[in-house]
C-alpha cells in the first residue's frame, strides 16, 4: 500500500501521529476533524492561528453565504460554507517564581524544545488527544495534556480539557481561554483571489449571570444568518483557585485570562466548554440566548465525555466494519469520518451531502453527485439519514424545474454543485495553480447529476422499502428527472436513434471538442445509458403506483398524453457510440489522439492532475484519449453485468462479456487517477474480473486521503465520497449484496487479500443483521427481535445443493435468534 503517515497500529481503535511536523499539520488537521452531523472542528492545535502550517476551521452544516469577486477581469459570484468564528484557542505560559516569565507557547517556536509530541484520535470515544513535554529556555519542564471533543449526544457542544505539569519548577501558569471572531474563509490557497470575509455584526460580551463565560454573535453578510458561541473556562486544581480572572473583550475577540499555582506533583487542569447556535436552528428564541443557556447547564467534562462516549457506542452498534490489518484500520477512519459529516443529528437538517465534508472549504462546501457512493452505505445503516439527504434534493426541485426551463427544456435539471437553495453554484471561472490563469468552468454541463438522484431515489425505495418516500417525493423526482432526459433528447434521422448532445461527462477532463469554442460533447455513453436507466425507471414506478396516486401524481404535474410512450420510445432508442469494439465515451472519442503518457510522466512524475499540466504547456486535455476518472466505467459501478446487458439490450446493443473487458481495459491504459473516486470504481468494477488489479486499485482508494495521494487536497478537506464508497465497496461490491424483494441478495467476489471481514446491516428493523466472509465461508446471523426469519439468496453456482438449478442459485432461511454458516465453492475465490 502507498506510505501512510502514521505511527502506530497497535491500537484498531486509535489513529495516532508522532512527532511535529509543520509540513504535515494541515493534513493531520483535516484528519483528526471531530463532528457531529451538526457543526465539526478541524484538528488544529488550541493554541495556533491560521498560516502556512495550520487551519483552524469550525463549520456548520448548511451554513452557506454567498459573496462577490472580481478575478479575470469580470465579476463573479460564489456561496461558500462559512468558516466560523475559533472556538478551540487555548493559549498559555509559565510563569516560575525565581525567574522570568516565559512567552506563550507555539509548537513552531519551542520546536528545539520539544521532548514529546503526540496526538490520537481515539475512534472508539469519538475524541482527539495531544500529549506534549518541553523545555523552555531556561531549562523547565512542562508537560501538557488535552482530550477534545465535539459532542454526539448534543449536537450543540464541544469540550477542551487541558491539563498541566510543572515537573520541575514552582510558580503559575497563564492561560488565556477566547472565541475568536477574526476569521475569513482562506484555507485553499486557489481561492485566495476571492472574498472571504464572511462574517459581520461581530459583538463580544460576558454573560451576565456566570463571571466564567463569555460570548461572541455575528452573522453571515448576505445569507444574515445569526451564530452565537458561548465559552464557558473553569479550572480545577484541587483546592486551589485562580489567583486572578479576567475577562478581556478585544474588538472580534471574547476571552478569559487565567492565572493559576502550579508546581511539582500539584498539575492543573482547565476545562473549556463551548455551545454553538445558529439562527436555522429549531425551537429557540435566539442563538445568543440558546448557547448561554446550553453552557449553563452543560456538566463538567467528564460527564459530557460519558454521555458522548455512549452516543458513539450506540453508532458504532449500527455501523462498525471489522478487516484485518492496514486495510480494516483505514476503513474504520473513513467510517468514522462518514458518521461525523453524516450523523443520525443530520436527519433533523435541511443538508446534503458535502464532497469535503464538514473538514475544510475546499469545493466551497458544495453538494455534487457524492451522494451516489455515500447513500448506498447509509441505506443499510441509517435510512433515515438518507431519506432527509433525498428530501434536501426533493426541497430543491422547484429550482431545478426553473433551471431545466431556463434551457428550454421541460422536467427538471438539478445543478452539478448546489449549496443553500438549490440554484446552480458552479463556479464559472477556476483558477489553474500550475498556470496562474484562470480559465471557464463549463462543468455545470454535466447534467448526469440528475441521473445520480434518480438512482439514490430507486435505490432508497429498493433497500428500506419506504415506499412511503417512494410512490410520494421520490416518484415526482423520478418523473420530473425523466421528463428532461425526454426533453433533451433529439431524433437524428441518419441514425434512427435519440441523441443528447452539449452535456459533460464523469470524466471532466473533456469539456469539448478540439479547435471549437462550444462546451459540450455529444453522446456521453454514460450519460446516455443512465438517462435510458431513468426513463425505464420512471415507467415501471407510475405502473406500479397505486391508481389513485399515480392520477394524482399526473394530475400533478400536468402530464401530457403520450409524455410515457415517449420515455419508453428514448429509453430503447437513444444512442451509444461505439469504437475498435469498445463503447465510446462520447461521441468522436475514438479520434482523439493518442497521449504520451510515458513522456509526461518521465517530465512531470505525478500527472493524476493532467488536465492542468497540459493547460500549464499551452496544449489541452480536449485533444487526447484521456480520462480523469472512471466515465464509461462508471455504468459498470452502478449495474452489475446482468443488469448493464439487460439494459444495453434494451437499447438494442449487444454488451457481451468479451466487450465489456475490451472496455474496461481501454479505459483503464488511458486514466490518469485524477480523482479520488478513480480508484474506487475501478475496484468495483475489477473485483469480479482481475483481483490482482482490484487490490492495487483498492488500496489506491484507501490511501487517498490517509497518504493525501492528490499532492495536498486533503488538507482543504477530506473526500467523503472515496471514504463511504471503501465502505460500500466491503459491504456490497465483495459480497453481492442487495435488499430487494424481501429477500437479501448475495453474490460474493472476495478478492485474497482481502477475503475477510464482517459488518452489520440494517433490515426491515432497527439492525443488527450480521454478515461474516472468511474464505470459502459465508456467515449470516439474525438478531433474536426480528419478528421473522430472514431469507438470503446466493447467486449461481456458489453453492450446490437441494438441487439447485443454475438458473436458481441457492437460497436459505435465518431464524430470529440464530445463524447460518453456508460453503462457497472455492472457484468463486479464484
Amino acid at each position: 500500500m502507498t506510505s501512510i503517515e502514521l505511527s502506530r497500529l497497535t491500537d484498531e481503535w486509535i489513529w495516532a501521529y508522532e512527532d511535529y511536523d509543520p509540513r504535515s499539520e494541515r493534513l493531520r488537521e483535516a484528519l483528526c476533524t471531530l463532528g457531529n452531523g451538526y457543526f465539526a472542528t478541524r484538528g488544529a492545535a488550541p493554541e495556533v492561528t491560521a498560516g502556512a502550517a495550520h487551519y483552524p476551521g469550525t463549520y456548520v452544516a448548511g451554513c452557506y453565504n454567498r459573496l462577490t469577486s472580481h478575478v479575470a477581469g469580470r465579476d463573479v459570484e460564489n456561496e461558500d460554507i462559512v468558516n466560523l468564528p475559533n472556538w478551540l484557542p487555548l493559549r498559555f505560559r509559565i510563569h516560575p517564581d525565581d525567574g522570568p516569565p516565559g512567552r506563550w507557547f507555539s509548537p513552531d517556536r519551542e520546536r528545539d524544545g520539544l521532548l514529546l509530541y503526540r496526538q490520537w484520535l481515539d475512534l472508539r470515544q469519538g475524541t482527539l488527544h495531544r500529549a506534549l513535554r518541553f523545555r523552555d529556555a531556561h531549562g523547565r519542564h512542562l508537560g501538557v495534556e488535552q482530550t477534545r471533543l465535539v459532542h454526539m449526544g448534543d449536537p450543540h457542544l464541544a469540550a477542551l480539557r487541558t491539563t498541566f505539569t510543572a515537573e520541575d519548577w514552582h510558580g503559575t501558569v497563564e492561560v488565556d481561554s477566547a472565541i475568536d471572531g477574526t476569521v475569513a474563509n482562506n484555507g485553499v490557497a486557489r481561492y485566495r483571489d476571492l472574498a472571504g470575509a464572511h462574517l459581520t455584526k461581530v459583538r463580544t460580551g460576558a454573560a451576565p449571570d456566570a463571571a466564567d463565560t463569555v460570548w461572541l454573535h455575528c452573522r453571515t453578510t448576505r445569507s444574515a444568518i445569526h451564530v452565537a458561541l458561548a465559552a464557558r473556562t473553569r479550572c480545577r486544581a484541587g483546592r486551589r483557585k485562580p489567583e486572578q480572572v479576567l475577562t478581556k473583550l478585544a474588538g472580534r475577540r471574547a476571552a478569559q485570562r487565567l492565572t493559576v499555582p502550579i508546581g511539582p506533583k500539584k498539575p492543573v487542569t482547565v476545562e473549556k466548554t463551548v455551545a454553538l447556535h445558529t439562527s436555522k436552528d429549531r425551537a429557540i428564541s435566539g442563538p445568543l440566548e440558546a448557547a448561554l443557556e446550553r453552557v449553563r447547564h452543560a456538566g463538567d467534562f467528564n460527564t459530557l465525555l460519558g454521555s458522548h462516549a455512549a452516543a458513539w457506542e450506540r453508532l458504532w452498534r449500527r455501523a462498525d466494519v471489522e478487516a484485518p490489518g492496514e486495510a480494516g484500520h483505514i476503513l474504520r477512519l473513513h467510517l468514522f469520518h462518514v458518521l461525523q459529516t453524516l450523523s443520525p443529528h443530520t436527519a433533523d437538517l435541511d443538508v446534503g451531502v458535502p464532497a469535503r465534508g464538514l473538514h475544510g472549504e475546499a469545493y466551497r462546501g458544495h453538494v455534487f453527485w457524492d451522494e451516489l457512493f455515500v447513500l448506498p452505505y447509509l441505506n443499510l445503516h441509517f435510512p433515515e439519514v438518507s431519506r432527509a439527504l433525498l428530501t434536501y434534493r426533493y426541497r430543491r426541485l422547484p429550482q431545478a424545474l426553473r433551471a431545466a426551463r431556463a434551457i428550454g427544456r421541460d422536467g427538471a435539471r438539478f445543478p452539478w454543485q448546489s449549496g443553500s437553495d438549490g440554484r446552480e453554484e458552479t463556479p464559472e471561472v477556476h483558477l489553474n495553480p500550475r498556470s496562474g490563469r484562470w480559465l471557464p468552468d463549463h462543468s455545470r454541463l454535466q447534467h448526469h447529476v440528475g441521473s445520480a438522484i434518480a438512482y439514490n431515489v430507486w435505490r432508497y425505495g429498493q433497500a428500506t422499502g419506504d415506499t412511503g418516500f417512494l410512490h410520494a417525493e421520490g416518484a415526482e423526482m423520478l418523473v420530473q428527472i425523466a421528463r428532461f432526459w425526454a426533453d433533451s433528447a433529439v431524433f437524428d434521422d441518419d441514425l434512427g436513434r435519440y441523441r443528447i448532445k452539449q452535456v459533460v461527462g464523469p470524466d471532466e477532463y473533456h469539456e469539448g471538442y478540439p479547435d471549437t469554442d462550444r462546451p459540450g460533447l455529444d453522446d456521453n455513453a454514460y450519460t446516455n445509458v443512465t438517462a435510458a436507466w431513468v426513463l425505464a425507471r420512471a415507467l415501471e414506478l407510475t405502473r406500479e403506483l397505486p391508481a389513485s396516486r399515480r392520477d394524482d401524481l399526473f394530475d400533478r404535474l400536468d402530464m401530457r398524453p403520450g409524455e410515457t410512450e415517449l420515455w419508453d420510445e428514448v429509453s430503447r432508442r437513444l444512442y451509444v457510440p461505439f469504437h475498435r469494439g469498445v463503447v465510446s465515451q462520447f461521441a468522436g472519442y475514438g479520434e482523439l489522439a493518442e497521449l504520451d503518457w510515458e513522456g509526461l510522466r518521465a517530465r512531470h512524475g505525478d500527472i493524476r492532475r493532467l488536465d492542468r499540466i497540459l493547460e500549464a504547456e499551452g496544449d489541452s486535455v480536449n485533444r487526447y484519449q484521456a480520462s480523469k476518472q472512471a466515465d464509461v466505467l462508471m455504468l459498470g459501478y452502478l449495474f452489475t453485468p446482468a443488469e448493464l446487458g439487460r439494459l444495453f439490450g434494451r437499447l438494442g446493443y449487444d454488451l457481451d462479456e468479451a466487450t465489456w473487458r475490451r472496455t474496461v481495459d481501454y479505459y483503464l491504459a488511458r486514466t490518469s487517477h485524477g480523482s479520488t473516486l478513480s480508484g474506487l470504481v475501478h475496484a468495483w468494477v475489477l473485483a469480479r474480473a482481475r483481483h490482482r488489479d482490484a487490490w492495487e486499485q483498492l488500496q489506491e482508494a484507501l490511501a487517498s486521503d490517509v497518504a493525501d495521494i492528490q499532492g495536498g487536497t486533503t488538507a482543504e478537506g477530506i473526500h467523503l465520497g472515496a471514504m463511504a464508497g471503501t465502505l460500500d465497496l466491503l459491504q456490497r461490491g465483495l459480497t453481492g449484496l442487495e435488499a430487494r424483494d424481501g429477500v437479501l441478495w448475495m453474490d460474493p467476489a472476495p478478492l485474497p487479500e482481502l477475503s475477510e471481514y464482517g459488518f452489520s446491516v440494517r433490515y426491515r428493523s432497527d439492525g443488527g443483521i450480521q454478515v461474516r466472509m472468511k474464505p470459502g465461508q459465508l456467515w449470516v446471523g439474525v438478531p433474536p427481535w426480528e419478528e421473522e426469519p430472514v431469507r438470503v439468496q446466493l447467486a449461481d453456482g456458489y453453492v450446490a445443493r437441494d438441487g439447485a438449478g443454475p438458473r436458481d442459485g441457492v437460497g436459505f432461511e435465518v431464524a430470529p435468534g440464530e445463524n447460518r454458516l453456508m460453503p462457497l465453492r472455492e472457484s468463486t475465490l479464484s
